[in-house]
């Protein structure tokens, strides 16, 4: 009986230092990034912005989740405001029958925004590839990121990381369903990272550099209207 509580105890001080540890670094994440999250008014003061990189987030048939429109349409405001010339959208298209990216990028022409200064990373699977394919393959070193905001400390962090001046815009206008489920999803998402960055290994692709300085329609896989 000794033996077991023994155990029991051990068992429970490791669990209790696990859990410390992961609302640690989740702490840090947040707040060591929470500085560079900006307004929408704040990010029009931004010079030399190289490129503003919309995060996917999930496509409806042959339209964008509720979550991917609202960070479209906020990338799309800072266009707008001549935050930056040029934009990045960066999803996960690694089925034929799973384009994200060709999706963010046909709702972005809808809207007014020339097909030659949207660049599309067809390899950005996750939120550290995404972030490390923009500096490595498009050779981007000063963003403004857009997605929600519990997602921007992440992100953001990924960038420090990497060596990228990087500022965030979160695109919040309403509330999502799972709201609590993500925040807690985040929390071990945000840790995984937190390693990742540690060691900094290559994403899944990589391959020749298409600067984002240069013309958006080397990233197409099919024909636009305006190349």
């Amino acid at each position: 009986m000794i033996k077991i509580k023994k155990i029991v105890f051990i068992l429970s001080v490791i669990l209790l230092v696990l859990v410390l540890v992961v609302l640690g670094i989740n702490g840090y994440i947040k707040s060591s990034t929470k500085n560079q999250i900006i307004s929408v008014e704040e990010s029009s003061n931004l010079e030399d912005i190289d490129c503003i990189i919309i995060l996917g987030a999930g496509i409806w048939g042959d339209k964008p989740s509720p979550m991917l429109e609202d960070r479209l349409l906020q990338g799309i405001e800072l266009y707008n405001n001549n935050v930056s010339t040029k934009i990045i959208m960066s999803g996960d298209h690694g089925r034929e029958e799973y384009d994200e990216v060709n999706i963010m990028k046909e709702f972005a022409i809808e809207k007014g925004v020339p097909s030659e200064n949207i660049f599309m990373d067809h390899a950005g699977f996750s939120t550290y590839e995404s972030i490390y394919r923009a500096k490595e393959i498009f050779e981007a070193d000063k963003i403004v990121i857009v997605t929600q905001k519990y997602h921007l400390y992440r992100a953001l962090h990924i960038a420090n990381s990497l060596g990228i001046e990087a500022y965030g815009v979160g695109a919040d206008p309403r509330q999502y369903v799972g709201a609590m489920y993500r925040e807690l999803r985040e929390i071990l998402a945000r840790n995984k990272d937190f390693v990742k960055c540690l060691f900094k290994p290559e994403p899944t692709y990589l391959g020749e550099t298409i600067p984002v300085s240069g013309n958006g329609n080397a990233t197409n896989d099919k024909e636009y209207e305006s190349e």
